[in-house]
């Protein structure tokens, strides 16, 4: 798992789209009813929270330090924290809280509360830890680290200087999610912090509160009635139905307010009627096709931007994925701070031809590419295959489950694979660690991401991506991550595709839904039915 930040110009673009006219029931007024897929759901613990739909839903139950800047989302604002000081090496954070942000229990927020939230997540080190003891720390360390000086205080160390838009970007993901002390250790199992209760529960001072969950049927958020934010809908209930069909008729029926995964022919057709919407914004992922360097013919650069010059890149995202993806060509999609915009690579089959025969390959050479068997990846693999082809290579198809996809790539098994990347968190050193840092390539490396998983082991471009994550200077870091992107369009073994663009649908009289370009950023307080 990735979705901030001043994204596409389209980025939170709201487009009047009338449906054709049909009669419609309604929703029960004050509640709001959202057709997605749900089935990804495994915790809403924010410790452990790493898939879509449930750091979705923690977004609108929990607070944070920070979050993003509503403004301009490259940057961060305080959300608990009204204001903070940073030291001027770098090493310690102290953050002033608000006094005004309760939970459900109607107790007040303290410092106490978020040192404990932050202290659990690296004590428990579930998956999406790492956003945290990244930076130092460990569970033998992070009380003397990060702690409450009093009620509305919080210091926190860093035992290394790191560049503070780091930091607070990582305090801004869903791990930086505040939970009530009291509560959590009140139904705590063993030595578990309470993880076992909180994957059903949530103990948040945000908007909401979940109050039901069956997996892969519905989830209820309920309005958290001391939280002091407004709401317009006092419940939001998301249905899982995975047919678009069915989500596009719901819609029409009036039994969703909400449907969020309909196709691009589904979208074209909302073309006229009764005041329907359509709301967008581009997110913090995309999708990619990666080169395993252990086969020989990747390891000509040569071949990997003949490779890159053979894509129909256009052709791709206007036939195969409208409305939902849209071309991009860098490691940084667009809107996460420092993103290269411009694309640099077309279709150029006398290009490709050339730069292959320089690697001494003039009639190409085969290769077996693992895509998962879902749209839209099957379609891209096809396209792919056939602009290849035009140069010479000859690609083999292996289609199969998305999760068998993804544990050859991790299992470095895989020859070339289409795939999809969504950053962690939206500082740029999430997607440059992963697709450009390879400090040990060896079976027994502890960073295991991207750039290992495809035997790309780069000396200069791995230490200009540790030293940007400490460069304190943000102006001088941007730049670092642009020259970063710029290598690694050369060098690197990924061809970039498309950024996803995530689209929503509200029935006539539906207003106030807002998209994000991470999961935890989609926020339901303002949606209202007339």
């Amino acid at each position: 798992m990735l979705t901030r930040r001043a994204m596409l110009a389209a980025s939170a673009a709201v487009i009047t789209a009338p449906a054709a006219p049909f009669a419609r029931a309604a929703t029960p007024a004050g509640v709001a009813v959202m057709a997605k897929h749900i089935d990804d759901v495994i915790s809403f613990d924010p410790a452990e929270s790493y898939e879509f739909t449930n750091n979705e839903v923690d977004g609108n139950i929990y607070r944070r330090l920070v979050g993003p800047d509503q403004s301009d989302n490259t940057k961060v604002a305080g959300d608990l924290a009204e204001k903070w000081d940073i030291s001027a090496d770098g090493k310690e954070f102290t953050f002033h809280l608000v006094k005004d942000a309760f939970f459900p229990s109607g107790k007040a927020l303290t410092a106490h509360d978020v040192a404990f939230s932050l202290q659990r997540v690296v004590v428990l080190n579930k998956t999406p830890g790492f956003i945290l003891t990244q930076f130092g720390f460990t569970k033998d360390n992070v009380e003397k680290l990060v702690r409450a000086t009093d009620d509305h205080t919080l210091q926190m160390s860093l035992p290394v200087a790191q560049a503070p838009t780091f930091v607070l970007f990582c305090l801004s993901a869903n791990v930086g999610s505040v939970v009530e002390k009291a509560v959590v250790l009140e139904h705590q199992t063993g030595n578990d912090l309470g993880n076992a209760w909180m994957k059903g529960h949530s103990a948040g001072a945000g908007p909401y509160q979940l109050t039901q969950w069956v997996a892969s049927d519905h989830i209820t958020i309920d309005a958290n009635p001391h939280s002091g934010l407004p709401v317009s809908s006092k419940r939001v209930t998301l249905r899982h139905i995975v047919d678009p069909s069915a989500q596009f008729l719901m819609l029409q029926k009036g039994d969703a307010d909400i449907v969020r995964d309909l196709t691009p022919d589904q979208l074209k057709s909302i073309t006229t009627g009764d005041g329907t919407t359509i709301t967008s914004a581009g997110q913090g992922s995309s999708i990619y096709i990666a080169m395993n360097m252990a086969k020989p013919e990747f390891q000509k650069p040569q071949v990997l931007q003949a490779m890159k010059w053979a894509i129909d890149y256009d052709a791709i995202a206007n036939n195969i994925t409208p409305n939902t993806y849209v071309v991009s060509q860098s490691i940084l999609p667009k809107g996460l701070p420092g993103a290269l915009t411009d694309m640099p690579f077309k279709k150029d089959v006398a290009k490709a031809r050339a730069l292959l025969a320089e690697a001494g390959y003039p009639d190409g050479f085969s290769v077996k590419m693992d895509s998962a068997a879902i749209s839209p990846y099957v379609d891209i693999a096809q396209a792919v295959q056939a602009d290849l082809a035009a140069i010479g290579i000859k690609v083999e198809l292996i289609s199969g489950e998305q999760k068998q996809v993804i544990t050859k790539m991790r299992a470095r098994t895989h020859e070339m694979a289409i795939l999809y990347w969504g950053t962690d968190y939206f500082d740029p050193n999430s997607n440059a660690q992963a697709f450009c840092a390879n400090p040990d390539d060896s079976d027994a490396s502890k960073l295991r991401i991207l750039a290992w998983r495809n035997h790309f082991k780069d000396p200069q471009l791995t230490q200009m991506v540790e030293d940007a994550a400490k460069e304190l200077d943000g102006e001088k870091r941007i730049g670092m991550y642009q020259e970063i992107q710029r290598i690694a369009r050369d060098r690197a073994p990924f061809i970039i595709l498309l950024q996803q663009i995530s689209t929503a649908v509200m029935a006539k009289g539906v207003s106030g839904f807002v998209l994000g370009p991470l999961p935890d950023y989609i926020k339901y307080a303002g949606i209202k039915k007339a």
